[in-house]
């Protein structure tokens, strides 16, 4: 049984990776619980679904226009110091959201504003955080480390939102956003019991710490990707998976076309995939067993297409029958069919930041990793439009199993076109 659970080595072997792994743990069902809190806040204000959706464009603009820029700071600079003054501007940030919540401002504007600050301070602070994972561990406990961030991360999914809605329903906003900004410390205290992580000498790094950053800089970090296959492979096959057949947007109609139960069945869906994240990664031990990243994402894509797909069939066999009660026995496959695409999705997300974090050399290891925020953030978000477009233009179920099958098809055309991708071997790592 040992050999199945996650592999805990890391926590054993670095202190300053166990306070990094607590401290961002206890950050992140923190922001989860905010997410909830602000969406619901707007809701309240404004009682549009619309004025709600487009948090997410406030969101999305800044992180994707400071990640490659962010990823340039942490290359020329101690990656300690950029990311404590990251999180303390989120943590101001978080301040001023509960502040705004006490004083009962009532502004949309504003909290879309905050949002967007937010946003920025975290395409800054992400990178620099997981660029400072490789210099704490060694190259072959990444797959581990990884996957215990991946828990970390989805248990903060699934609790945060539950803990979120509870404190808006039994307390206030305020009191939701005040245990965030507590919350918030925990991440402050570790980052700043972290070592000096200066830019390591040789290769570029010192020529590079003289140089003022700007897009020369980013430019650079672009054209690097460029000449490496296996990286912009791993980042195409994401590519693939999110844009393709990212099946969040379709949860509530489902919950309310298809399945009944609405809220609370929407609720039970986004559980079940983050659930299905949690477990993956809690039973992650042999993971750190396995060599063949490129395989083990190209597999791990391939069950994510076959689940979405299957979360869609449940969907096209109900059919629209817009039930007043909730249809247990599709409401459970549902969940296990989105169960099996939140695993999948984590051990991918596993393997993908393993390759980025050994294979990159340590002067380039913060402008992929902004890269990498831009993928993971633009693709579901882009993959959320071309689901909703598909669900308009067939039903949302065939949506799903067009989307599932066609991200399969997909990756595995990237795949072909880089064979190097698919024999990488995380003993030898090549870029």
């Amino acid at each position: 049984m040992p050999r199945l659970l996650a592999d805990l080595t890391p926590l054993r072997v670095s202190p300053e990776y166990r306070r990094l792994w607590w401290g961002l743990g206890v950050s992140n069902l923190g922001a989860q619980l905010t997410v909830v809190a602000v969406g619901l806040q707007v809701y309240d204000l404004t009682g549009s679904t619309l004025a709600v959706g487009t948090l997410g464009l406030f969101a999305l603009v800044p992180l994707v226009a400071l990640g490659l820029y962010g990823g340039a700071l942490v290359d020329h600079y101690d990656r300690r110091r950029v990311s404590l003054l990251a999180s303390a501007v989120l943590w101001l940030v978080t301040a001023a959201i509960a502040l705004q919540a006490w004083l009962d401002v009532g502004s949309v504007g504003l909290l879309y504003g905050l949002v967007a600050l937010q946003s920025a301070a975290f395409a800054i602070n992400n990178p620099a955080r997981s660029a400072i994972i490789p210099r704490l561990l060694p190259a072959s406990l990444m797959p581990a480390a990884n996957a215990l961030q991946t828990l970390a991360f989805n248990v903060a999914l699934t609790g945060g939102p539950l803990l979120g809605a509870a404190l808006v329903a039994t307390a206030d906003y305020a009191v939701a956003y005040t245990l965030d900004a507590l919350m918030f410390t925990a991440a402050l205290w570790a980052v700043w019991r972290l070592p000096a992580l200066p830019p390591e000498p040789g290769e570029t790094a010192p020529a590079a710490g003289r140089r003022r950053v700007g897009l020369r800089s980013v430019l650079e970090g672009l054209q690097f990707l460029a000449t490496r296959p296996n990286l912009r492979t791993s980042f195409l096959v994401d590519l693939c998976a999110m844009v393709l057949a990212f099946p969040r947007v379709l949860w509530p109609a489902a919950a309310v076309l298809y399945l009944g139960g609405g809220e609370t069945t929407t609720g039970v869906l986004a559980a079940a995939f983050a659930a299905g994240g949690i477990l993956a990664t809690l039973f992650s031990g042999p993971l750190g067993r396995i060599h063949r990243h490129g395989r083990a994402i190209a597999w791990a894509i391939t069950g994510w297409g076959v689940s979405v797909a299957g979360f869609g069939l449940v969907l096209v066999l109900v059919g629209r029958t817009q039930p007043q009660g909730v249809l247990l026995g599709a409401v459970a496959l549902a969940c296990v069919a989105l169960g099996l695409a939140g695993g999948t999705d984590a051990l991918s997300s596993v393997f993908r930041q393993s390759i980025l974090q050994t294979a990159a050399p340590d002067h380039m290891r913060g402008r992929l990793q902004g890269v990498f925020i831009v993928v993971v953030a633009g693709g579901p978000r882009l993959g959320e439009l071309v689901m909703g477009a598909g669900s308009s233009w067939f039903t949302e179920g065939w949506a799903a199993v067009v989307g599932g099958v066609a991200s399969v098809a997909a990756m595995w055309v990237v795949v072909r076109l880089n064979p190097r991708f698919w024999r990488y071997d995380a003993r030898s790592p090549q870029a």
